[in-house]
């Protein structure tokens, strides 16, 4: 049971119950154990586990070590008491007393929607979630949308945040009304703001659910290549470098950042792994 509880990544430390049975993912690890495979704990790449070692160890070595930094909005007052990232505080589920509270979830992914869901349930008087373009162009499932419609969670579309204010702590929001504009070089339609719209929400909590990215510390460290969006840099073949031993996938390489996503990368990649140790 320890192997089970301590495996599993944002599977097991990072969705809600209510969205996945634990059973299920307990029953798909402990079928991958059975299969002979040696899990090692509290190892760290770029800490306590160097990736020269694991190329000089091993045959081929995968990297799936995701892209769970918040990324931040870079605007003033984010900095204050009471602004979280969305998927730090899934993972630590370290949450502050939410009870008769006001809370803003920003973005518009699953994990916008997972913490929009978790915070109602544990007693937010309004949670309310803000995205910058219409319900049409979120990226997060139609199913966990209406679910979290039909549990009281709050949508501002085509809304956007400027400011957290507040003295030391969060107290109140300043959003902006914008617009969808086609712009050259983008696929689809990005947001302008619009003049002249903004307005001040009182608010206790605001949690940035606006995507990870990878932590770059750990790619410099490790002296392996970024791409220009900062995730790890992969080949068509999910190989990192020229002739190399290491393969990555998921959206540590900037796929589609869900765990199906993942997974079929996970199986792809293990093909061309596959192929690569039958060539050396």
């Amino acid at each position: 049971m320890k192997n089970i509880i301590n495996s599993g990544g944002i599977l097991t430390h990072g969705i809600p119950e209510f969205r996945l049975d634990p059973t299920i993912v307990e029953k798909q690890i402990s079928s991958i154990l059975n299969l002979g495979i040696n899990v090692e704990y509290n190892k760290e790449l770029g800490k306590n586990l160097k990736l020269e070692d694991l190329k000089n160890s091993y045959d081929a070595v995968f990297l799936s070590f995701g892209a769970n930094v918040p990324r931040k909005m870079v605007i003033p007052g984010e900095e204050l008491e009471g602004v979280y990232g969305g998927n730090t505080l899934l993972e630590k589920s370290n949450h502050p007393d939410y009870t008769n509270k006001n809370v803003a979830i920003i973005g518009g992914g699953n994990v916008a929607m997972d913490c929009a869901r978790t915070i109602k349930r544990l007693g937010a008087k309004k949670v309310v979630v803000i995205y910058r373009r219409s319900e049409a162009e979120m990226p997060a499932e139609k199913k966990e949308i209406l679910d979290a419609k039909n549990e009281g969670v709050e949508f501002l579309f085509l809304n956007n945040i400027t400011k957290v204010l507040g003295n030391k702590k969060v107290e109140k929001i300043e959003c902006i009304k914008t617009r969808l504009a086609e712009k050259e070089g983008e696929n689809r339609k990005v947001p302008v703001e619009i003049e002249n719209s903004n307005y001040i929400m009182d608010m206790d909590y605001v949690i940035m659910a606006v995507g990870g990215k990878v932590e770059k510390e750990v790619l410099e460290s490790e002296n392996l290549p970024s791409t220009k969006k900062k995730y790890l840099e992969a080949n068509e073949n999910y190989m990192v470098g020229e002739n190399s031993n290491i393969f990555a996938g998921g959206d540590l390489i900037g796929t589609n950042s869900t765990v199906a996503f993942a997974a079929a990368d996970g199986r792809k990649a293990a093909k061309e792994i596959e192929k690569y140790l039958k060539s050396i």
